[in-house]
């Protein structure tokens, strides 16, 4: 059995980064789509491995997206994902807006973000991604409910 290392390091992403991120997003299964490297804050070991990632992805109406945060399955439950969404929260500023099952709620409310079920309440791209989702589910009647949360103060 090999050891985890003990220590990492939060850091904004370099082009080596790239292909690392892209398959971390696809072994967790969340959305491939709209990964820019130069976007990300990473974690990683003293060895340069990729541990943990995030970025914010801007939106044509405006709106900033909270999204692609991943960490590698035997670093969870360390809190790098609650670092990282820190550290992008800093950086960026409020309103940030984000989307996940709704399973995942209770662990963004801690870091400020408050669920929006009104889509009036949405930006226009949130509010579209909405409306398909809710399409998306009635027609295959999955289980997962997405849901839509926006941090909107410091």
């Amino acid at each position: 059995m090999t050891s985890t290392p003990a220590t990492y390091c939060l850091r904004t992403a370099v082009a080596a980064d790239e292909a690392a991120i892209k398959q971390l997003i696809r072994e967790v299964g969340i959305n491939p789509l709209g990964l820019d490297w130069r976007r990300f804050l990473v974690a990683v070991d003293e060895n340069g491995r990729l541990l943990a990632c995030g970025q914010v992805k801007p939106h044509g109406d405006g709106s900033r997206e909270l999204a692609s945060i991943a960490v590698v399955p035997d670093w969870r439950g360390r809190g790098l994902a609650r670092q990282i969404i820190r550290t992008l929260q800093e950086e960026a500023g409020p309103p940030l807006w984000l989307t996940c099952v709704a399973a995942l709620v209770p662990f963004y409310q801690p870091l400020g973000f408050t669920r929006i079920t009104d889509p009036a309440e949405m930006s226009p791209h949130f509010r579209r991604l909405h409306r398909l989702a809710a399409i998306f589910i009635s027609l295959t009647r999955s289980p997962d409910q997405l849901a839509v949360m926006r941090w909107a103060t410091a």
